[in-house]
């Protein structure tokens, strides 16, 4: 019996594409673009929530083009004072770390509380109490806005919040996150800044494959005048039949049974609160004053 054998290959080994492997984590440039048509989005959500939080006007609210790094380095630019807030996204809680400096946290406090946004100087070594349920408050916002803007069927949830990144170590410091930066200006007050950072990890769930892909904008479209729920709707009228000026010493001797002559106009303005829709003359019908429209516009 001899032991060495000589073996004959029947068939080329199966060589499988990678659809048929399966899905693979997408690259950072595959994500990028994703995270652009996010971050815009993000925005225009968030300036809303501002403007509800507030109760002003909305502010111009301008995302930074999104920067690649480790989360290594997130620590080494952490300032000394800072609210850091881990989000979780959607059921799976995929984290997002939302970075707001002290600096924008105590101009927003002083201007919740009359002032012009002034920033103390020097820094305080923590946040008061004030600070703190105003940053509860801006969490919730940014979390409202992002959920916004991925569609509003994955809730965005704060699960976390510290004053030193160290304490809340979202992510391990080898990993790839991606930073959006966005810029908050209102008028009478310095810019400021706060940004979300995001894994890899979390952007591949949130965009791979395109199972959870961002819901296209709709396209705008007049609404028609002659529909419901418009077309029934009132509409109050007014009709200035007489405009004239009297002196006031004329009005101070008002007495009953005095008769003040009148000149009607020719052409009497119709008016749908202060816009003129048509102008026509005075006349009777059916025993009431009526308005015959002479013109339309």
């Amino acid at each position: 019996m001899r032991p060495d054998h000589s073996f004959i290959v029947d068939r080329v080994a199966a060589q499988h594409c990678a659809e048929l492997l399966g899905p693979t984590t997408p690259s950072v440039a595959e994500l990028a673009p994703s995270l652009a048509l996010l971050s815009g989005r993000l925005a225009l959500a968030f300036a809303g929530g501002l403007a509800r939080l507030s109760g002003t006007e909305e502010p111009s609210v301008r995302p930074d083009a999104p920067r690649t790094l480790l989360a290594s380095q997130l620590g080494h630019e952490a300032p000394d004072l800072a609210s850091y807030a881990v989000l979780g996204i959607g059921p799976e809680r995929h984290q997002v770390l939302l970075t707001c400096a002290a600096d924008p946290v105590f101009r927003l406090v002083d201007r919740a509380f009359g002032g012009r946004g002034v920033v103390p100087k020097p820094l305080p070594q923590s946040f008061p109490l004030s600070a703190e349920l105003l940053v509860q408050r801006l969490e919730q916002t940014l979390a409202a806005a992002l959920q916004e803007a991925l569609g509003g069927a994955l809730a965005a949830t704060p699960l976390q919040r510290d004053t030193r990144l160290s304490q809340i170590a979202p992510f391990t410091p080898d990993e790839t996150v991606f930073e959006l930066s966005m810029a908050v200006e209102e008028p009478g007050c310095e810019p400021w800044v706060l940004s979300l950072t995001f894994p890899q990890a979390t952007l591949a769930a949130l965009f791979a494959g395109r199972e959870r892909k961002l819901p296209k904008l709709s396209t705008p479209h007049s609404p028609d005048p002659m529909s419901e729920p418009y077309a029934s709707l009132p509409i109050t009228l007014n009709a200035t039949v007489v405009d004239m000026m009297v002196p006031f010493t004329r009005l101070a001797a008002l007495q009953v049974g005095d008769v003040i002559p009148v000149a009607i106009a020719r052409q009497v303005p119709l008016k749908a609160g202060e816009r003129t829709i048509a102008v026509g003359s005075i006349g009777e019908f059916e025993d009431r004053v009526a308005i015959q429209i002479n013109t339309a516009f």
